[in-house]
C-alpha cells in the first residue's frame, strides 16, 4: 500500500515579519496562503502562496475575501443566553458554560446520555474533530454524534473501504491530475466548486483527454472533449453500462485482474445482463459515447476517474462508487502512475474529519467503533472500561430526525454546522431544532441554526488559531495564528474542555494547546488505517505537509508518508482489491404525473455550503445575492416564465420560489438550483431525505417536483 514518494519541494519562500503562512478556511484544497496584519491587526491582506504546491499561488474570490469574516461587524464576541422573553442576551462565559452543563446534566438524569447529541462539522481541525468524539462517548456518555461530511463524503468513503479497504479522498497527489492522459470527470463541476485544481486539469489537457459526466453542460463541461449529459439518477446505469462495453471490446486488463483483484467473474456476469441500448434509454447516453469513454479510459496508459457529488449523493451513491471502482480495477489502472479512483472531497476538513471520531460509526484513526479490539484500544488511552464506551449512534439526518421529545434526543451541540440549511428537508428539521429541550450552537455568526438556540457561544475563526487539517489528497497541513482573537471568543477545544471540567471529567480533558491535543491523536490512532503517529507539527512545516498513513518507524519521526496508496498492494490483508456486484435500481423519488420534473441542486463559485460565512462577505454576496433555478428554454416557454421572472417550485416536502435563469445547459426535463440560503430561499426545503443503506447520505441530487411561474416576483433571498 505504501511506496512512492513524491520529489522533494522547496523550501518557503522568505516571507515579511507580519506575515503567516497558513490556509482557507473553505474548501477542501485547503490553499496555501500568506496573511498579513494590516497595522498589527485585526485588518488582514490575504495572498495566494506561490511556494505552497497544491494551489502553487492561485485561489479562488472566495479564498482572497476571506480576512473580511475575521472583524466583520456582524462578528460574535460575548455568549448568548435565550430569555424567558425570546431574545438572545449576552452572558458572561461562566454564565454560559454553567447553564449549558447544568442543562446537560439534567436531561441526562432524567432521560439517559443517549438524549444528549452532537453534530460535528467537516470545517472543524483534527483535533477538534477527535475532541468533539471523545467528549461526546466519554464526559456525555452517549453514542450520538455525527457530522455534516456524511452529506457529502459518506458515500465514497463507504465505497472505497468496501473495494480498496481503505478511504483516502484522492489516493494520490492532485498534482497526478496533470500527469493522466484520460480524465473522466463525474458529477464534479470543479470550475465553480474548487477552481484553482483547475490549473491541473488545464495542463492535463494540454496532452490528455477530458470527459465529463454531469446533468448539466457546466463550466468545467464547456472544457471537455465529451460531455455526457446523463439523466439524473442513472449514474449507476452508466458506469456499469460502460464496464459492459470494457467486457465486450475486450478492454480489460486481464492479468492484472489476475494478479490484484478478487471477485471479477461474478462482476462480469452481472454487468453483461444488461444491454448497451437500455442503458443508452436509461440514461440518455448515446452508445457511441459510451464507447468512445471507455475506448478513452482503456487506451492510455493512465486514465483516471474523479467522483464529485452528483453521484454520491443519491440513495445509491455507495453502489454507485463500486461502479466506478469496478470499472476502473477492470481496466488495470488503480495504483498505476497518474491512473486509478478518487474522490474530489468537498469540505475543508472532509478527509480528516471522518478519520478522528466524529461519526457515528468510527473511533479516531478510522477504528471502528463496534470492533472490540479497536474499543480497547481507544478505552485504554482514554482510561476507562471498554464496556463504558457508547456503541453506533444516528448518522446525520437520522440524528436531526429523532431530535425532541418524541425522537428521544432531547439536547443538541452543534459545532461549525449550519443544518437547518444544509440538511435535506429543511422545513422539516427546522421543526426539529425548535423542538430541543437543549440547543447549543458555537459559531462565530448567528445563522438559520442558531435562531431557536438557547445558548450561542462565539468561537475563534481560521486566522486566530493553530491546527491541523487533512486536504483532498490525504495531506496533513497546518493552520496558524496570523492575528489576536477577539476577547470574548474562545476555541472550541476550550469550550469543550470547559464543559468536560463541569460535567466532572476535566482530568481527562486537560491540554495545554492544540499541539498537545494533537499529540494525543497521534497516539489514537498509532497502527490504525489512518495512522498519524509520525506526524507532528514540525515536521509538517519543514514538508508543506505530510501524507497519512505516516506510522511511527525507528529513528522516530523518520517516515516521510504515503502519497501514493495502492502501488503494491490493497489494504486488505491480502492484499487484493474486491470487486462487487451492483445493479441499477431508480433513485427513491421519480417523476410522475403529480411532479414531473427531476430537481438537483449544486454550488456557485461565490458561496459555500451553507452560506453561513460567504453571505456575511459583501463582495459575495453582490455577485450572487440569491438563488436562482435554472431552467431550459423550451421548458421555460411551457411554463410562461422569462429570465428574472419567478418560478413556484414545488416537491412533496415543501415549496420555494425562485428567480429564473433560462439556459440551454440544463436539459429540459431537470431543475437546478444552488443549496447556499436558507429561509423562504432554501433549495433544501425541496430536497428527498431518503438514505443510501449502506453510507446513509440522504438524496440530495435527485427528486420529483412540479414548477408554475409566480404571480409575484421573488422579493430576495434570506440573508
Amino acid at each position: 500500500m505504501v511506496s512512492q514518494l513524491l520529489p522533494a519541494t522547496r523550501a518557503p519562500d522568505p516571507i515579511a515579519p507580519l506575515a503567516t503562512r497558513t490556509h482557507c478556511p473553505y474548501c477542501a484544497f485547503q490553499c496555501g496562503m500568506v496573511v498579513t496584519a494590516v497595522g498589527g491587526g485585526p485588518k488582514l491582506e490575504v495572498q495566494a502562496d506561490p511556494a505552497f504546491p497544491v494551489n502553487r499561488g492561485q485561489m479562488c474570490i472566495k479564498g482572497f475575501t476571506a480576512a473580511d469574516l475575521i472583524d466583520h461587524p456582524a462578528r460574535l464576541t460575548t455568549p448568548r443566553l435565550r430569555t424567558r422573553d425570546g431574545r438572545l442576551a449576552p452572558a458572561t462565559w461562566d454564565a454560559a458554560l454553567d447553564f449549558v452543563a447544568e442543562r446537560l446534566t439534567r436531561l441526562r438524569d432524567a432521560h439517559g446520555p443517549a438524549a444528549l447529541a452532537a453534530f460535528g462539522s467537516g470545517a472543524l481541525t483534527n483535533e477538534k474533530a477527535y475532541l468533539l468524539g471523545k467528549f461526546v462517548r466519554v464526559a456525555l456518555g452517549s453514542p450520538n454524534i455525527d457530522y455534516n461530511g456524511r452529506y457529502c463524503m459518506a458515500s465514497a468513503a463507504a465505497g472505497q473501504n468496501q473495494a480498496f479497504g481503505i478511504d483516502r479522498g484522492l489516493p494520490f497527489p492532485v498534482a497526478d491530475i496533470a500527469r493522466t492522459k484520460a480524465l473522466l470527470l463525474w458529477g464534479a463541476n470543479c470550475a465553480e466548486t474548487m477552481p484553482p485544481l483547475m490549473q491541473w486539469i488545464g495542463e492535463q489537457q494540454s496532452g490528455g483527454k477530458l470527459m465529463v459526466v454531469d446533468p448539466r453542460r457546466t463550466e468545467t463541461a464547456r472544457l471537455a472533449d465529451l460531455h455526457l449529459q446523463l439523466t439524473p439518477g442513472s449514474d449507476l446505469a452508466l458506469a456499469n453500462g460502460l464496464l459492459h462495453l470494457a467486457i465486450d471490446e475486450r478492454l480489460c486488463d486481464l492479468d492484472y485482474i489476475a494478479r490484484r483483484t478478487q471477485g471479477f467473474e461474478e462482476v462480469r456476469r452481472a454487468v453483461m445482463e444488461v444491454h448497451p441500448a437500455h442503458v443508452e434509454r436509461l440514461t440518455g447516453v448515446s452508445i457511441d459515447d459510451q464507447l468512445r469513454t471507455v475506448r478513452w479510459l482503456a487506451a492510455e496508459e493512465s486514465s483516471m476517474l474523479l467522483s464529485g457529488r452528483g453521484p454520491e449523493q443519491q440513495s445509491k451513491g455507495v453502489d454507485t462508487v463500486l461502479a466506478f471502482t469496478n470499472l476502473m480495477l477492470a481496466l488495470g489502472k488503480v495504483g498505476k502512475p497518474a491512473s486509478g479512483y478518487g474522490c474530489l472531497t468537498g469540505q475543508g476538513n472532509g478527509q480528516g474529519g471522518r478519520e478522528h471520531g466524529q461519526k457515528a460509526d468510527q473511533l479516531p484513526g478510522y477504528r471502528l467503533i463496534d470492533n472490540p479490539e479497536d474499543r480497547a484500544a481507544m478505552a485504554r488511552l482514554w482510561g476507562i472500561d471498554p464496556a463504558a464506551l457508547p456503541g453506533k449512534g444516528k448518522s446525520a439526518y437520522e440524528l436531526l430526525d429523532a431530535l425532541g421529545p418524541e425522537g428521544g434526543i432531547r439536547a443538541l451541540l452543534v459545532f461549525g454546522s449550519n443544518v437547518a440549511v444544509a440538511s435535506p428537508n429543511a422545513r422539516h428539521i427546522e421543526r426539529k431544532l425548535a423542538s430541543l429541550d437543549l440547543l447549543v450552537v458555537c459559531d462565530a455568526f448567528e445563522n438559520e441554526t442558531s435562531a431557536t438556540a438557547h445558548a450561542v457561544l462565539p468561537i475563534l475563526q481560521w486566522a486566530e488559531e493553530e491546527g491541523t487539517m487533512t486536504n483532498l489528497e490525504g495531506r496533513v497541513i497546518l493552520r496558524q495564528p496570523a492575528c489576536a482573537a477577539p476577547a470574548g471568543a474562545k476555541s472550541d477545544l476550550e469550550i469543550l474542555c470547559a464543559l468536560a471540567e463541569r460535567l466532572g471529567h476535566g482530568e481527562r480533558f486537560r491540554f495545554s494547546s492544540p499541539e498537545a491535543v494533537f499529540d494525543e491523536l497521534r497516539r489514537a490512532t498509532a497502527g490504525a488505517r489512518a495512522d498519524y503517529s509520525g506526524i507532528s507539527y514540525e515536521k509538517i512545516r519543514r514538508a508543506q505537509g505530510v501524507f497519512w498513513p505516516c506510522p511511527t518507524v525507528d529513528p522516530p519521526g523518520n517516515h516521510p508518508g504515503t502519497p501514493r496508496l495502492f502501488v503494491d498492494r490493497f489494504a486488505f490483508p491480502d492484499g487484493r482489491a474486491r470487486f462487487h456486484v451492483v445493479r441499477h435500481r431508480p433513485a427513491a423519488e421519480l417523476p410522475d404525473a403529480a411532479y414531473p420534473l427531476y430537481f438537483t441542486t449544486g454550488r456557485y463559485k461565490e458561496h459555500y455550503n451553507s452560506g453561513a460565512q460567504t453571505r456575511q462577505v459583501a463582495a459575495l454576496v453582490e455577485a450572487k445575492p440569491a438563488p436562482r433555478v435554472q431552467v431550459h428554454p423550451r421548458l421555460a416557454s411551457t411554463l410562461g416564465v422569462a429570465p428574472g421572472g419567478a418560478l413556484v417550485v414545488e416537491s412533496r416536502r415543501g415549496s420555494v420560489t425562485f428567480e429564473v435563469e433560462v439556459s440551454p445547459d440544463i436539459r429540459a426535463d431537470t431543475l437546478f438550483a444552488p443549496f447556499h440560503w436558507g429561509g423562504k430561499s432554501s433549495a433544501n426545503v425541496l430536497t428527498n431525505p431518503a438514505l443510501d443503506p449502506s453510507s446513509r447520505m440522504p438524496e440530495f441530487k435527485v427528486c420529483a417536483v412540479r414548477a408554475r411561474a409566480a404571480s409575484t416576483p421573488v422579493d430576495g433571498a434570506v440573508p
